[in-house]
């Protein structure tokens, strides 16, 4: 890993700051702002490794302040989805070394855009009870390759648990087992394909503070803002920087 400059450290914490103040405050998009935006002046796979360890550190942290027995009680209800997600991230992590660089951003920039404007347009599935295991297959391994190739299957869960009317109340705990246990495996997968190695690591590690110290601020922001627009915001935002990979892939 080459040294990075002052210049590109400050926009690599700025930019981990504020994924965590949105991660805090709204309880996603952490690795989707973290992902578009190191990208944009980093190599895709040097970002990939910056995200994996403020990931993993906060939704460990998400998980634990919803307390361990929702937590084990939302994991026995999804068992499915959350087993399939898992093994998908472990499987699809392992192609990321041999994808060209151009091919990689295209790959990250795309779902960022589709996901993004997806979650704009207020579009929402509906699964019946009877067709819910064959959702859970099929939702569950497109949010394990996004996740596996680009560290986010966050706003496919969304689609999911709407999808299958999870009570509002529930749908944060239920979240947060999944993003800590995908973000477990996730960890261990770049681990072994090499994304995160002896150098990477430290990189990311030097993220951890500014995303811990973001989430901080975002947790004190929920009830003093409107969610809704801050929300809409960010992903206007995501859509911008997306189509900004979308461009480099394309461009080379």
């Amino acid at each position: 890993m080459e040294s990075l400059t002052p210049t590109a450290w400050a926009l690599a914490l700025g930019i981990s700051l504020f994924a965590g103040v949105v991660k805090g405050a709204i309880g996603f998009a952490l690795p989707l702002i973290m992902i578009s935006g190191l990208s944009s002046f980093l190599d895709p796979r040097l970002a990939l490794a910056g995200i994996l360890v403020s990931v993993l550190v906060s939704n460990g942290v998400q998980v634990f302040r919803q307390g361990r027995i929702a937590a084990i009680q939302a994991a026995r209800l999804h068992w499915r989805y959350l087993a399939i997600v898992m093994a998908s991230i472990f499987l699809t992590a392992q192609l990321v070394t041999t994808i060209p660089r151009d091919a990689f951003y295209l790959i990250l920039g795309v779902p960022v855009v589709g996901l993004s404007l997806l979650q704009l347009s207020g579009f929402r599935l509906h699964v019946p009870p009877s067709r819910r295991s064959a959702a859970e297959w099929g939702i569950g391994l497109v949010s394990g390759a996004l996740g596996g190739l680009a560290g986010t299957w966050g706003p496919t869960t969304v689609l999911y648990l709407m999808a299958i009317d999870t009570p509002k109340s529930r749908q944060m705990v239920v979240q947060g087992v999944i993003y800590g246990a995908g973000s477990i495996v996730l960890f261990l997968a770049h681990l072994r394909s090499g994304i995160l190695n002896q150098e990477t690591v430290w990189f990311s590690a030097g993220l951890l503070p500014a995303a811990l110290a973001g989430m901080v601020i975002g947790f004190r922001l929920q009830d003093r803002m409107d969610a809704a627009v801050f929300r809409r915001a960010t992903l206007i935002v995501l859509v911008v920087a997306g189509v900004n990979l979308i461009r480099k892939g394309l461009m080379g």
